[in-house]
């Protein structure tokens, strides 16, 4: 069939139009942010917010009620142990509070005596059983009783020697029970001021009460500590603690200064306690304990810090932006660029971290997928991305 040069004409100007018409009309590439599949480290990590603690703190309290004088000390001052920290002038006795005072401190005083009765008599039992025990050690020997007397007079000795320990020890606290109780009437009615000690040596990090005023007996003054031995403390979600383990390790950032600190786990705490949200949803929440690797001297008591818990972490494995990741009923799925389309792929994940997750199947290194895919990118859709 031989066509006309007229209908050649007619023929390439309606191929022409409708290629026209298809670039014109056809659906622009959709921009699409993108990344590469990489091979490297892994962390899977859990990221919380955390505070420094020092360890071993002796919060110093008052042990009598009365007017504290004006402490003198300077939180960082060092202390060493005994040395003054505090004063208290007990507040006078009236006619009541000193016959109760002085009935208490009689019968302390009669607790004493008795103690000490006991306690003579008890090494004078002793003494006898212990000499009783020579004697039958001797007749034994010579064959004049039997080994059971022998043994019978040994366990006597024993059990008397204990219990003149026992003696000692009940005489020694009725001792000191009856001086305090003196002491707080001589205190309370001569104006003799009640020193509050250090109990350790150590620095001053809180004082709680500085100036001069009545406080209560119990009311706590001043906190020492030795600030190189410090903890960080970490509170995470009750369902996050039961995957940290002890000896994980824990990075520390945004503390102040240029470079990450390091430590270990050392506690899980086995308690959880309540806590309100931001959004006011009650929480479980877990104190997670570290300890630093090394001292820090700019990282002071009750500092804020951000913190890291390496969960799992390899050394070289495949990885992909877990952005790029979303799941349906078949499983795990990205979005592959293949030739300016995108194409639906499959892929099995192993370790998920925050921002990478392991690739174990579907892809290799060097392949490039869409990152954060929205409702509008279907399979097969041109795309364009910036290298």
């Amino acid at each position: 069939m031989v066509f006309s040069k007229t209908q050649r004409i007619a023929a390439l100007s309606l191929i022409v139009v409708a290629a026209t018409l298809y670039l014109v009309f056809r659906p622009s590439p959709l921009p699409v942010d993108s990344g590469l599949v990489t091979t490297g480290p892994l962390q899977v990590t859990l990221d919380a917010e955390g505070f420094t603690r020092v360890n071993d703190r002796y919060v110093v309290g008052a042990p009598v009620s009365g007017r504290l004088s004006r402490v003198i000390l300077e939180e960082g001052e060092h202390v060493r142990k005994g040395d003054k920290v505090a004063e208290l002038l007990p507040a006078a006795l009236d006619s009541r509070e000193y016959r109760e005072a002085s009935a208490r401190a009689a019968s302390a005083k009669a607790s004493f005596d008795e103690a000490v009765a006991r306690e003579r008599r008890v090494a004078l039992d002793f003494l006898q059983a212990e000499r009783r025990q020579v004697r039958y050690r001797n007749l034994y020997r010579e064959g004049a009783v039997s080994r059971e007397a022998f043994e019978m007079a040994e366990n006597e000795a024993m059990v008397l020697h204990k219990e003149a320990d026992a003696a000692r020890s009940a005489a020694a606290s009725a001792r000191y029970a009856f001086q305090a109780q003196q002491a707080a009437i001589d205190s309370q009615t001569m104006g003799i001021p009640v020193p509050v000690l250090a109990p350790a040596a150590g620095t001053v990090l809180r004082i709680h009460e500085k100036s001069e005023r009545v406080v209560t007996a119990g009311t706590t003054l001043v906190d020492i500590g030795d600030p190189s031995r410090i903890e960080v403390v970490i509170d995470v979600l009750s369902s996050d603690a039961v995957r940290v383990r002890t000896g994980n390790t824990v990075i520390i950032d945004d503390w102040g200064g240029e470079k990450s600190l390091r430590g270990v786990v050392r506690t899980v705490e086995p308690a959880a306690f309540t806590r309100i949200s931001a959004l006011g949803i009650e929480e479980k929440r877990v104190n997670v304990v570290a300890v630093l690797g090394r001292f820090e001297p700019r990282l002071g008591d009750n500092f804020r810090v951000q913190t890291r818990i390496v969960l799992q972490e390899a050394g070289n494995v495949l990885r992909v932006p877990v952005s790029s990741l979303f799941r349906d009923a078949s499983g795990w799925k990205v979005f592959l660029i293949e030739r300016g389309k995108a194409v639906e792929k499959p892929v099995r994940i192993g370790m998920r971290g925050a921002i990478q997750a392991e690739v174990l199947d579907g892809l290799q290194e060097g392949d490039r997928v869409v990152v954060h895919p929205t409702n509008e990118l279907s399979h097969g859709m041109r795309v364009t991305f910036q290298q």
